[in-house]
């Protein structure tokens, strides 16, 4: 059983990232940007009670809840991305809203670390500036 559906979930997500355009670097540092966004919105909210987003600025499952259907969106417009790409024959359109959505995540991660206490290296603000650029020339 155990077998089953790891193979279910195997085949499901092979499914889902060949439609977004494969498992590329783009695409894995995107989720992994969602992910430690998400988990640092966590922290911020549920150790050091300064979300902005929530009244108490503590914790708000409701808020959680939106903040995974809004990511779950983002990746459904990278599949739009892959396919408009795939209907006009080129290969920029995928990257462009990858690289749009990495920046805003990586700005979010930066206000969650900026609320937590901890300076931002110049290094990460260097980076953000090269990924918006990148992302207008595209």
């Amino acid at each position: 059983m155990k077998e089953y559906i790891l193979a279910v979930i195997g085949t499901v997500g092979a499914m889902i990232t060949t439609s977004m355009g494969g498992w590329d670097l783009a695409l894995q540092t995107l989720i992994t940007f969602m992910a430690i966004d998400y988990v640092t919105g966590l922290i911020v909210a549920g150790v050091f009670k300064k979300s902005k987003k929530s009244a108490g600025g503590g914790l708000d499952s409701s808020l959680g809840f939106k903040g995974i259907i809004k990511k779950g969106v983002m990746l459904l417009v990278v599949l739009i991305g892959y396919q408009l790409d795939n209907l006009i024959s080129v290969d920029f359109v995928r990257y462009a809203v990858i690289i749009a959505f990495l920046v805003n995540e990586l700005i979010s991660i930066i206000e969650n670390v900026g609320l937590m206490g901890i300076p931002i290296p110049s290094a990460i603000k260097k980076a953000i500036t090269i990924l918006s650029e990148k992302g207008e020339q595209k």
